[in-house]
């Protein structure tokens, strides 16, 4: 798997949709225009957030086996699918064929069957793509589904766009907008070819390229923090001391979407901190931040977390 493009995905998520209003965002410190921005970041995400397909919606991830996997309602099926999307299409939906060796996907609805792509029905067979930057949803009424590659074991996520996880959502919460948390910071690159091993919430170790890191003072003290992939922005995995108290506990993360050049000063924002995928579903892998990104300080901006359920 190309993890790199999996991390842009994760980064690409705070800043891919702009606007509708987010529940309870405050506007109470702050410079307007500042304050404005932040605000429609944070809606911007939020819509992200509830989108079609998006992690509220997941409902499934199932490791499939070599060769033929059958997919479904019915218990017959090598695949599962959850008693709530019984009605969607037959028991038995049709099956997908994993042939590692030449790192295909086949999927192969049953007779009968018509599914969507990019709002186009099909029959029969097809080849599934699976990679980050060219990936194949394909539906059936209020279902969806797509293929993701981790370490050569391929994976069905399903999505339910109807799922109760998605409906009673309450909306993300933040703390108050706070500038004193938009430091002054300097990118210093790493030699070429630099790699972190990041582990991910499952124990699933990856190693990832990681071209620097920041440095900033904050509260009166020093502090870095690694870059971790390589696109044309900066992403970082963080934890610090409101983590498994007023935030969610694994990490946070930031991005930011220009890379400064060599020593450049820049502005890094911590009130753009965002929570990962598996803040909000447990059919995510989100990745756990590397030791020089934990920050022994108490980081009291950005997202906060409120369990669901």
């Amino acid at each position: 798997m190309k993890h790199a493009l999996f991390f842009a995905a994760l980064a690409s998520l705070a800043v891919s949709v702009i606007a509708v209003a987010a529940p309870g965002t405050p506007v109470k410190t702050g410079e307007p225009e500042y304050v404005d921005a932040i605000n429609q970041w944070r809606d911007s995400v939020e819509k992200s957030l509830r989108r079609d397909n998006g992690w509220l919606t997941l409902a499934g991830r199932f490791i499939m086996k070599p060769g033929l996997n059958t997919f479904g309602t019915a218990p017959t099926n090598d695949i599962v699918f959850p008693a709530e999307l019984k009605g969607t299409g037959p028991e038995v939906i049709g099956s997908i064929t994993v042939d590692a060796a030449n790192k295909s996907v086949t999927l192969k609805l049953a007779e009968g069957v018509s599914m969507t792509s990019s709002g186009k029905p099909f029959t029969g067979e097809r080849t599934l793509k699976y990679d980050s930057a060219n990936r194949d949803w394909v539906s059936l009424g209020r279902i969806s589904m797509h293929i993701i590659e981790r370490d050569g074991r391929y994976v069905l996520r399903l999505a339910d766009n109807e799922s109760m996880v998605r409906k009673n959502f309450p909306g993300r919460v933040w703390y108050d907008i706070n500038p004193a948390f938009k430091v002054n910071a300097k990118f210093v690159p790493y030699p070429p070819g630099k790699k972190l091993s990041i582990v991910n919430v499952i124990d699933e170790v990856s190693e990832e390229p990681c071209p620097g890191y920041v440095e900033f003072r904050l509260k009166g003290r020093k502090y870095k923090m690694d870059v971790v992939g390589e696109d044309e922005g900066m992403f970082f995995v963080m934890r610090d001391g409101t983590s498994g108290d007023t935030t969610y506990r694994p990490s946070r993360f930031l991005y930011v979407d220009k890379k400064p050049k060599p020593n450049e000063t820049f502005q890094l924002d911590f009130n753009k901190t965002y929570n990962p995928p598996c803040a909000f579903s447990e059919f995510t892998t989100c990745p756990l931040p590397p030791e020089q990104n934990i920050l022994k300080t108490r980081i009291e901006a950005g997202e906060k977390y409120r369990k669901l359920g």
